[in-house]
């Protein structure tokens, strides 16, 4: 257990460090996957898998390689995912519809309501990882990282 100051707050938060965008933001991924990822175990996934899934029930019908690309994987990382997704019958791959060398990822109808299902638990765990915010807060967080992310 680190050593507190007398408000509770880890005494190395005065370091310099702790204002390092790069650190902060690496802090709260960890934080906020480690609980991710223990939400998720109840419906058979982890992060990745439940990002798959939620991206082949959005309705726009992402390519695996779309995939990779956004979600910062490898293609065979991705390629790896759906095809546990596949065998458990939570998505399927479908040819696309302007590049029939393409293939597109698909919620099946068992994914879909899996995702809602997760989904309805991700929120309250995103609730739980950013607690110390305000909604309005967390809501202007959100849209510096998407900024910051994709102008």
């Amino acid at each position: 257990m680190s050593a507190q100051d007398e408000h509770g707050v880890p005494r190395l938060t005065a370091a310099a460090v702790a204002d390092d965008i790069g650190l902060l933001l690496a802090k709260l991924r960890a934080a906020g996957s480690t609980l991710n990822n223990k939400t998720l175990a109840e419906f058979g996934l982890r992060e990745r898998s439940y990002s798959v899934l939620r991206l082949a029930s959005s309705g726009l019908e992402p390519t695996q390689r779309e995939l990779a690309e956004f979600l910062a994987l490898d293609p065979s990382q991705i390629v790896a995912l759906v095809d546990d997704l596949e065998s458990r019958g939570l998505v399927s791959r479908e040819q696309g519809r302007t590049d029939r060398r393409q293939k597109i990822v698909l919620a099946t109808p068992d994914g879909e309501r899996l995702h809602a299902d997760a989904y309805a638990a991700m929120q309250e765990c995103e609730a739980e990882t950013l607690s110390a915010l305000s909604t309005s807060e967390a809501e202007t967080l959100r849209k510096l990282l998407r900024k910051a992310l994709w102008g």
